[in-house]
């Protein structure tokens, strides 16, 4: 852990050119995650030498996809919401065996995939059908983003920009029996996901506000951020389907909230109190304009510790603002 966190105290962003944006964010930072192998710590080492926290994000959900799928060699990206949402009832993307043949067909469309455009491969949510109890039959299928019957529409969110998401249309794509990852694309993939990606994000979260700490000078909420960092990758290598594992990570992120608020009072005054009025601290403001970010799936995250804590054989009656 050594070499980790002597590299979250020594990372900072890259010089890049006016007009670059996050492939060139990317291959700046290369040679830093380089020694490291484990998805988390390229994830921390990655967001500390961010400037924004869209590109914070993008380091938590790529390095989130690679421990989901650590046989992946490409830049992956989650293809799972469609027009109803992402719960198993609502897949209608298909995968059906071509007749007499040993390959199979996806078809379907994904309304919002992170990521997907500048993805070399998809990982697709796709049924197989409903079983004998009605329920739907999911499996998780590779799809190489440049398969014949692949068709994207790029779009971005009024924050984070820097984050692009696609919708996604597979027809008719032809995929083989080594392409369909094993077990249940739900419970083994989907599902886990959620609390994979909401661990490897906020670790980089973390990892990003520590490097505007520390850039800022600001010894003691470096030191607080460098711990909640390492308490989030400790989660973040847990085992995912354990309800101990969520109330680990529920903590994780009320300590979050409450760093985060510590920090913008800090950053809030730093920033009005710069000498030049016409040149703003442009970090700050890009900081304003993304904090929406961390809102979202605020009630799933709720639910997922209230079922923990069900599970545990406790109840769990108060809902916190972090969530």
């Amino acid at each position: 852990m050594d070499s980790l966190v002597r590299a979250l105290l020594a990372a900072t962003p890259p010089a890049l050119a006016s007009g670059e944006a996050l492939a060139a964010w990317r291959a700046a930072i290369g040679p830093a995650l380089a020694p490291f192998t484990l998805p988390i710590d390229r994830a921390l080492v990655a967001a500390a030498s961010a400037d924004r926290v869209g590109y914070a994000f993008v380091a938590g959900y790529t390095e989130a996809l690679r421990s989901l799928v650590p046989s992946a060699t490409d830049a992956l990206a989650l293809c799972a919401t469609e027009e109803g949402g992402n719960q198993p009832r609502a897949i209608k993307t298909t995968l059906t065996r071509r007749d007499g043949r040993t390959e199979w067909i996806v078809t379907g469309t994904k309304k919002w995939a992170t990521g997907a455009s500048s993805a070399g491969a998809l990982l697709v949510v796709a049924s197989t059908g409903i079983d004998d109890t009605g329920k739907n039959r999911l499996r998780l299928v590779r799809i190489p983003t440049a398969a014949h019957g692949v068709r994207m529409t790029s779009s971005a969110a009024p924050f984070v920009p820097e984050i692009e998401h696609a919708q996604v249309e597979l027809d008719h794509v032809v995929v083989t029996e080594a392409d369909i990852l094993p077990g249940d694309g739900y419970d083994d993939y989907l599902k886990p996901f959620r609390t994979v990606e909401d661990a490897h994000v906020h670790a980089a979260l973390a990892a990003y506000l520590l490097g505007v700490a520390r850039r800022h000078g600001w010894t003691d909420l470096v030191e607080r951020l460098l711990a909640l960092a390492l308490a989030a990758r400790a989660v973040a290598t847990a085992e995912p389907k354990l309800p101990t594992t969520h109330l680990a990570l529920a903590g994780v992120l009320a300590l979050a909230a409450h760093e985060i608020a510590e920090l913008e009072t800090v950053w809030s005054t730093a920033a009005t109190a710069a000498p030049d009025a016409a040149a703003p601290d442009a970090e700050w403001t890009r900081w304003l304009r993304d904090r929406p970010l961390l809102k979202t799936a605020a009630s799933a995250r709720i639910a997922r510790r209230d079922r923990a804590w069900q599970q545990l054989g406790n109840s769990a009656t108060t809902t916190r603002g972090a969530d």
